[in-house]
């Protein structure tokens, strides 16, 4: 049985996340630590008593989601969990994998996903960049009205999300995001709405913050993966560690291609995965593009429990 496993991006995030493990799972606590001791502050403490606001700035979130899913894969490796055939994570969940697959070490990653963050926010003024959310629409349609806006105006917008079939995000300047959403509704789309996010991630206003990554990212160890991860930009398993680099500064202006990652799964025999982090996000979406697959999230303990012995049989 191939086995995936799936790691999620910004947004999976919640105060008091992952507190039903503490007391079952010390593989949990011990990579709390690791990361806090890397990061010099109590990444466990701040996880379980917030503010739901600090835990949502990005410089925070994303070393966070990134301890919590390797926690959770470590305790399901201690548990005797089914082994991962391949792993895939959005967005931020891909350095997660890395971490998960022995290509990255936890402590210099928590480090780099911090600077991630930090380099994301500082690259667009706050209010000049905007994202938007848009549902019941196909991808071509889409992709024609940003080219539409982008050359009317001469601003960015770009589809950067392929979540599902149906449900695609759009980035860039905020003016043409603003310009978009009235003829994407005229197009035919459900809806089409601005998110509440601090900056206009994975299209190209985030080149300042890759080329400022490419120097963090060169200052560290990056090894070949134990096991195959999917990388969001060519939908496919890398093994070269230059390429793995590459393909990790080109993600934060490039977009996330999920509904190819997952579909990528079907080609290669997966038909069950697992989501390593708190709540759901990525099974809801897998199971919109994998039908006939098996989906389990592990977000808490009962959940954990559940899907080990099913998964393992």
């Amino acid at each position: 049985m191939a086995f995936a496993a799936l790691f999620p991006g910004q947004g999976s995030q919640a105060v008091g996340m992952l507190a039903d493990f503490e007391d079952d799972c010390p593989e949990i606590q011990a990579t709390f630590t690791e990361a806090s001791d890397a990061l010099g502050y109590d990444l466990w403490t701040l996880s379980q008593d917030g503010p739901a606001e600090q835990l949502s700035l990005t410089e925070i979130t994303q070393p966070l989601l990134l301890t919590a899913g390797v926690a959770l894969y470590r305790a399901w490796t201690a548990a005797r969990g089914t082994d991962a055939s391949f792993m895939a994570g959005h967005s931020l969940g891909e350095y997660t994998a890395l971490t998960a697959a022995g290509s990255l070490q936890l402590a210099d990653a928590v480090r780099l996903v911090r600077s991630r963050g930090q380099f994301m926010q500082e690259a667009v003024p706050k209010g000049v960049g905007a994202m938007a959310a848009v549902i019941g629409l196909d991808d071509a349609t889409i992709e024609s009205v940003c080219a539409e806006v982008a050359s009317e105006t001469g601003l960015v917008i770009e589809p950067v999300n392929y979540n599902a079939p149906g449900q695609l995000v759009i980035a860039g300047h905020a003016q043409a995001i603003d310009a978009s959403l009235p003829r994407l509704k005229e197009a035919g789309a459900k809806r089409a709405l601005p998110l509440p996010v601090s900056a206009p991630f994975h299209c190209a206003l985030m080149k300042p913050a890759a080329e400022r990554l490419q120097e963090e990212l060169n200052a560290i160890v990056v090894q070949t993966p134990s096991i195959p991860v999917i990388q969001n930009v060519s939908i496919a398993p890398e093994t070269d560690v230059q390429v793995i680099r590459e393909q990790l500064i080109a993600q934060t202006f490039s977009p996330v291609r999920w509904t190819q990652t997952v579909r990528k799964f079907t080609d290669l025999g997966v038909q069950v995965a697992a989501e390593f982090g708190p709540g759901a996000v990525l099974c809801g979406l897998a199971k919109r593009i994998q039908t006939d697959a098996q989906h389990f999230p592990l977000g808490t303990h009962e959940l954990f429990s559940k899907a080990l012995q099913e998964i393992n049989g």
